[in-house]
């Protein structure tokens, strides 16, 4: 089909065809049990984890975003209990669903390859790493689950190798995790406990792994899915599985086959439409999408649909940055800037931290979009869902600026 008989899809549509995709046009006071929770991580295709709690950490922050009755034990239990969830690397660390475990089983290869001829990683691990790897590999094998502290209180001897120290312990965990051999089996404190992946998913250690074919296919089916309508550089990047060569070559054939239809995507600033691709009913899945929730919603910073920063500008018309690794007079906003949902506009931004001690969850900052007008309605909004924010960290008051 020629270009300019393709159907455009308007920044509204492809907006709330992802909102929807990725969960957030349900309704979030629905009820949501330990099942509903997984079918939702599912529907995401997953969560990101991070270590930074200034407020909560980035998967809590996600997943209360879009269910109020969202509790912290259900993930911790799927993730731990249950084994339908594990962890790894897509984009970033991430909790996904263990079903799809096996495409995994290629990017540890990929990073078995890379990680060895990385000179870095040998040098880590004390110029000897094939020695540190059984050393690490035997003492889990023989022990059972272990972290990375317990490895930091063993004795260096006089003139022994540096590879006896923590840090090289450490590279090795991450190596034999990276590569597959090793699995989160849970967190204490949010620290790493590891555990033979035989162990750990039995099943899913002895199944065999897809060809790359057929992980190319399932890369970019299950990215659509969950992106409805997409260019295929952000198919690629969902995962972070395959190159966006392949994706292009992927979306061609699908679209050439009926499998999947090209569309053009309205751009930003009178540019030019983008060539795109989109499941075949987008167009009935528009007309069946619920209103967006009548609420202010705090998003995390890591939220699928503010990850991709150009795809964000494009759809919300919404500059995001990430300050955290800014130094601090170059921050604009704040160290953990939690964007303003209304709806389905972003309208402000949020600049909070968790003072646990006095059990207070202060607003340090408050910045409102140009053009959003502050309404008492619309302040009631945001006071409600910072309401929400401090009943999910357990915060007992809200301090606000000026």
């Amino acid at each position: 089909m020629k270009r300019e008989m393709l159907p455009v899809v308007k920044t509204e549509s492809a907006r709330r065809l992802l909102m929807d995709a990725q969960g957030l046009l349900a309704d979030p006071r629905r009820r949501l049990s330990r099942d509903a929770l997984r079918k939702l991580v599912e529907r995401m295709g997953f969560v990101q984890l991070d270590s930074i709690n200034v407020v909560e950490r980035a998967h809590h922050l996600t997943l209360a975003s879009r269910a109020d009755h969202y509790r912290h034990a259900d993930l911790q239990r799927l993730l731990e209990q249950d084994r339908t969830l594990f962890e790894h690397w897509t984009h970033d660390a991430s909790a996904i669903p263990t079903k799809w475990f096996a495409h995994w089983k290629l990017r540890f290869a990929r990073e078995r390859e890379r990680l060895r001829a990385h000179r870095w990683w040998g040098e880590r691990m004390g110029g000897e790493p094939e020695k540190m790897l059984v050393y690490v590999r035997e003492r889990i094998t023989r022990e059972g689950p272990l972290r990375s502290q317990d490895f930091e209180h063993e004795t260096r001897a006089a003139g022994a190798s540096a590879w006896w120290g923590w840090e090289p312990q450490k590279a090795a965990l991450e190596f034999l995790w990276t590569t597959g051999e090793l699995v989160v089996a849970r967190r204490d404190g949010f620290q790493k406990v590891y555990d033979l992946t035989e162990r750990v998913f039995p099943d899913e250690h002895r199944a065999p792994a897809p060809s790359l074919a057929e992980h190319v296919e399932w890369a970019c089916s299950t990215a659509l899915e969950r992106l409805v309508v997409a260019t295929p550089k952000e198919i690629a990047d969902f995962w972070k599985a395959i190159e966006a060569s392949q994706a292009r070559e992927w979306c061609a054939e699908a679209a050439r086959e009926g499998r999947i239809s090209a569309v053009l995507l309205e751009a930003r600033d009178d540019a030019p439409p983008r060539p795109a691709y989109a499941l075949n009913d987008w167009e009935q899945r528009l007309r069946r999408l619920p209103e967006p929730p009548a609420r202010m919603r705090l998003l995390c910073p890591f939220d699928p649909v503010l990850r991709d920063r150009a795809r964000a500008l494009r759809l919300f018309d919404f500059d995001y940055r990430f300050e955290a690794f800014v130094p601090e007079p170059k921050r604009q906003y704040g160290y953990y800037v939690l964007p303003m949902l209304e709806g389905d506009r972003l309208v402000g931004r949020l600049d909070p931290k968790f003072h646990r001690a006095g059990s207070l969850l202060e607003i340090r900052r408050l910045f409102w979009e140009r053009n959003v007008r502050v309404t008492r309605a619309r302040r009631r909004l945001l006071e409600e869902a910072a309401a929400r924010l401090a009943q999910l960290v357990g915060a007992t008051r809200i301090s606000w600026p000026g």
